[in-house]
């Protein structure tokens, strides 16, 4: 389950604080999430499909926006298509994804802190960074388009 530094009974205690259930279906998509790391919602249905073919797929997106407001997910947005889906577990991230390759890499917030710093300094602005994904080129991507030298 999720290694976000809270005990399992935490999250539990957070559900039932807020009037939702722990349902054998809410336990299965938050540990698909946490063993998939990145997935959309699509994902997460094929993975728990494998232990409860009965999990339809509204099922997962409502069960996903539920975890989301309790804080125990957050998505981004990697693609033009579904959000991906991500446990708050290990660190804070955000995203930089390769237009070239699609390989995706999760970077430390404290990467962007220059930048968040002076949004908040110069524009009094708080950016929630954990939903961020910034496109580009990667390194090897870079590399194999250069022109061979002559």
């Amino acid at each position: 389950m999720p290694d976000d530094g809270r005990a399992d009974s935490d999250w539990r205690a957070e559900l039932r604080s807020r009037g939702y259930r722990l349902t054998p279906q809410r336990e299965l998509i938050l540990g698909a999430i946490d063993e998939l790391g990145h997935a959309t919602p699509d994902e997460v249905l094929a993975h728990v499909k494998r232990s409860a073919s009965s999990i339809n797929a509204s099922t997962v997106y409502r069960t996903l926006e539920v975890l989301e407001d309790l804080g125990l997910v957050r998505h981004a947005h990697l693609s033009d298509r579904a959000p991906t889906y991500h446990s708050v577990g290990g660190h804070e991230h955000f995203h930089l994804k390769c237009r070239a390759c699609g390989t995706v890499r999760s970077v430390d917030v404290e990467v962007a802190r220059a930048l968040t710093d002076r949004l908040d300094d110069e524009l009094g602005f708080v950016a929630d960074v954990g939903h961020l994904t910034v496109f580009g080129s990667c390194r090897d991507c870079l590399a194999a388009a250069e022109p061979a030298p002559v």
